[in-house]
């Protein structure tokens, strides 16, 4: 037996609601993230982690700050990974900057 729920994104379509079934979801989606704003958090982590996000970009997801987040990622156990700069890099960088 279908439930209510089995066909509200047909049915929403159908309607002119939406225009797709993709964008129902990412409005859901967002909705969803509005009324629990805890699963933000666990969002920002795991984007974080799986190297998807920057570190800054992650607390902004979140809506924590820099130093908020790194403590939330400290306090879970994860570790803050930096990125890796070749010193060729670093040096043209200080380079430049000392030129000007």
């Amino acid at each position: 037996m279908e439930t209510v729920l089995s066909k509200l994104d047909e049915i929403l379509v159908r309607v002119g609601r939406y225009p797709g079934k993709e964008e129902l979801i990412e409005d859901a989606l967002r909705a969803l993230l509005r009324a629990k704003p805890e699963l933000k958090i666990d969002l920002s982590v795991e984007l974080y982690k799986k190297g998807e996000v920057s570190l800054s970009r992650a607390a902004e997801i979140c809506g924590l700050n820099l130093e908020d987040f790194k403590e939330l990622l400290r306090e879970k156990g994860i570790k803050i990974s930096i990125p890796s700069i070749p010193a060729k890099e670093v040096n043209q960088e200080v380079e430049r900057i000392l030129k000007v």
